[in-house]
C-alpha cells in the first residue's frame, strides 16, 4: 500500500456509493474531494465534507496510518489547522489538531476491494520494467488520451523552466536582455559546459559586456578570456595574441576576475568545442546588440532562423582549437543547433514574457514548437521501442517531461496515463 493509491481512490471518486463513517461512527458524505496539492501542506485543498450531518469546508490529509500525523509533526504545523478529515489506510491512533480538537478519521482498508489492490500491484509493482512501469500496456492507451496529455506535459515543462528564468529576472531587476544572455550562454555551452557558461554569465556585469559588442575582436577577447581560454602563454598565433591583449586590457579596465577553471573539451564533437561556440556567440551579439528586443518581435520560425544565422570568425574556418590547423570548413550555427536554442531558450523566455505582460501566447508557442523536429536521446528511443514515435519537438519534450517527472519517480497514479490504466480495470 502506498499513499498515491489513496490519493487516486479519493480524487477519482472510487468511494462513490459506499456507506462511509468516521472511526467514531459519524456518517460521511463527500460533497467535493478538493484539489490535489502537489507541494507541501495538506494533500487536498478546498474539500467539502459532510460529517454527522454538519457540512465542513477545508483540507484533507492522507496517511497510511493515523500515527503518521505525529510522525510528520503535523500537530505543530499551522498549515494543518484547517484539516477537516484525516483519510488513512489504518486508523491506529486518535489524532488531534494543535488546538486540541479531534480530527474526524476515515479508515479505507474496509472500503477498498482486493481487486483494486491486486490490479494496482499487477500494473505497477509486480515486475521489473526495462524502461517504465506501464510499458506492457503503453501501446494500448487511446491515442487521443496520450496526445492531450502530451500537450499538458509540455506546458508543465515550460512552467518548470520558467522558475529559473523568473529567478534570473528578479536577480537582474527585470533586465530581459541580461536574462536572455545568460540563457543563451548556458545553451551555447551544451550539456558539458552549460552550467559553467551560465555561472560565468551570471557573474559578468552585462553593461560592461555590451560596451564591447561594437568590435568583434573586443567581444571575442572578453568572452574567451573570461571563460578561461586565453591562459596559454606558449601559443604564438597572431589571432590568439590579439585576443589575449584585448582581454588583458578589458580585465584591467572592467576589473574582471579570472575563472577557477576553463571549459571542458572532453566528450564533445569538434563542432561543439567551446572555442567554436564562443566565437559564434560573439558574432551573434556583434550583429544584434538588442537581441531580446529583436527576438520578441518575430513570430515566424524563418524569422528566428534569420536572427541566429551566424558563423564563427574566419580564424576558425581552419581551426577547432587555438594553434592547431584543421581541414577548412565554415563554422555556421546548424539548423539542429538553432532548433535546440529555440526549444531550450527562445520558447521558454517568450512563455515567461507573455506571462509577465499578461498576454496569452500559449497556442502560438505550441504551434512554433510543433514545427520543429523531435530530439533524439535514450528516453525517446525507449518510448519509440514501445511503439510511440515522436512526430515533433512538442511530443519529444513532453515525453522527456513524462519520463523525468512521473515514470522515474513512480508517480504512476499522478499521471493521466497510469490513472487511465487503473480506471479501466476498476
Amino acid at each position: 500500500m502506498k499513499e498515491d493509491l489513496l490519493h487516486f481512490i479519493w480524487r477519482c471518486d472510487k468511494l462513490q456509493g459506499r456507506p462511509l463513517t468516521t472511526s467514531t461512527s459519524e456518517h460521511i458524505v463527500i460533497k467535493n474531494p478538493g484539489t490535489l496539492n502537489q507541494y507541501s501542506g495538506p494533500d487536498f485543498f478546498n474539500a467539502q465534507i459532510e460529517v454527522g450531518g454538519q457540512l465542513w469546508a477545508g483540507n484533507v490529509e492522507m496517511h497510511l496510518k493515523s500515527s503518521d500525523w505525529y510522525a510528520h509533526h503535523h500537530e505543530t504545523d499551522i498549515n494543518y489547522n484547517n484539516v477537516i478529515l484525516h483519510v488513512v489506510w489504518e486508523d491506529d491512533i486518535n489524532v488531534f489538531r494543535k488546538d486540541g480538537t479531534r480530527i474526524p478519521t476515515l479508515e479505507l482498508q474496509s472500503h477498498i476491494s482486493s481487486s483494486i489492490l491486486s490490479k494496482y500491484q499487477e500494473l505497477f509493482q509486480h515486475f521489473n520494467p526495462s524502461f517504465i512501469n506501464c510499458e506492457k500496456d503503453f501501446k494500448h492507451l487511446p491515442s487521443f488520451l496520450v496526445n492531450n496529455f502530451l500537450e499538458r506535459l509540455y506546458v508543465e515543462r515550460l512552467e518548470q523552466k520558467s522558475i529559473f528564468i523568473f529567478n534570473l529576472l528578479k536577480d537582474f531587476n527585470n533586465d530581459w536582455e541580461r536574462v536572455l544572455f545568460v540563457m543563451l550562454m548556458k545553451n551555447f555551452g551544451s550539456k558539458v559546459n552549460g552550467e559553467f557558461f551560465a555561472e560565468r554569465a551570471m557573474l559578468m556585469d552585462f553593461s560592461k559586456f555590451r560596451k564591447t559588442t561594437g568590435e568583434i575582436l573586443q567581444i571575442e577577447g572578453l568572452l574567451f578570456g573570461y571563460l578561461g581560454l586565453l591562459a596559454h602563454e606558449d601559443c604564438t598565433d597572431n589571432y590568439y595574441k590579439k585576443l589575449q591583449a584585448e582581454y588583458k586590457y578589458l580585465a584591467k579596465k572592467f576589473n574582471l576576475d579570472a575563472p577557477l577553471r576553463k571549459p571542458d573539451f572532453f566528450g564533445l564533437r569538434p563542432a561543439n568545442f567551446p572555442t567554436i561556440r564562443i566565437s559564434q556567440f560573439a558574432q551573434l551579439y556583434h550583429r544584434h546588440r538588442n537581441l531580446f528586443s529583436n527576438m520578441i518581435k518575430v513570430n515566424q520560425l524563418d524569422e528566428i532562423y534569420d536572427i541566429f544565422k551566424t558563423e564563427a570568425s574566419p580564424y576558425w574556418e581552419n581551426h577547432f582549437t587555438f594553434g592547431k590547423v584543421s581541414k577548412a570548413s565554415k563554422k555556421k550555427l546548424s539548423k539542429n543547433f538553432i532548433d535546440l536554442l529555440i526549444i531550450n531558450t527562445i520558447i521558454p523566455i517568450r512563455f515567461c514574457y507573455s506571462k509577465k505582460v499578461n498576454v496569452n501566447w500559449t497556442d502560438d508557442l505550441l504551434s512554433l514548437i510543433s514545427q520543429l523536429k523531435p530530439e533524439k536521446n535514450t528516453i525517446l528511443t525507449g518510448f519509440k521501442n514501445l511503439g510511440s514515435t515522436s512526430e515533433n519537438a512538442l511530443e519529444s519534450q513532453a515525453k522527456i517531461q513524462l519520463y523525468n517527472s512521473y515514470c522515474t519517480k513512480n508517480k504512476c497514479l499522478h499521471c493521466n496515463l497510469g490513472a487511465h490504466l487503473l480506471n479501466r480495470i476498476t
